[in-house]
């Protein structure tokens, strides 16, 4: 199967549950099989759950997930929080080897070509979106 065409967008909502990290996974890998972009499932999965699980661990509100592509070859992956706060800046990937958290979004500037944050409301819920773009090839 090639690579879409034509852009695309789904959006997963998931309970506060650590759960919701794997059902995630499982999705995302989903969704870009059956669009052809197996290329990127790997990565793709470790970026989805690194925000979706700093989504669940560190909010009490509920958490979505948003995916989408833009032709010809950008893949953005989100997480959504009921928490308006800023994310903590990464440390250097090197700096957390040892830690046990806090490693999120270090992986996330480490293996994505761009990341970043913004606030956005969500069924009246302020919060946050954090996300993080792979180029594809």
């Amino acid at each position: 199967m090639a690579e879409s065409a034509a852009p695309w967008e789904y959006s997963l909502h998931l309970p506060n549950d650590l759960r919701a990290v794997t059902v995630s996974r499982r999705t995302l890998r989903l969704i870009l099989t059956m669009h052809g972009l197996i290329g990127l499932v790997d990565v793709a999965e470790l970026l989805a759950a690194e925000l979706v699980s700093n989504a669940v661990r560190h909010t009490k509100g509920p958490a979505a997930l948003r995916v989408r592509w833009a032709p010809p070859g950008t893949l953005r992956i989100g997480a959504w929080d009921a928490d308006p706060e800023p994310p903590r800046p990464p440390r250097a990937f090197a700096h957390t080897a040892d830690d046990e958290d806090g490693r999120g979004l270090a992986l996330v500037r480490a293996c994505a070509d761009v990341w970043g944050w913004q606030p956005s409301a969500r069924d009246g819920n302020r919060g946050k979106y954090v996300w993080c773009e792979l180029a594809a090839g």
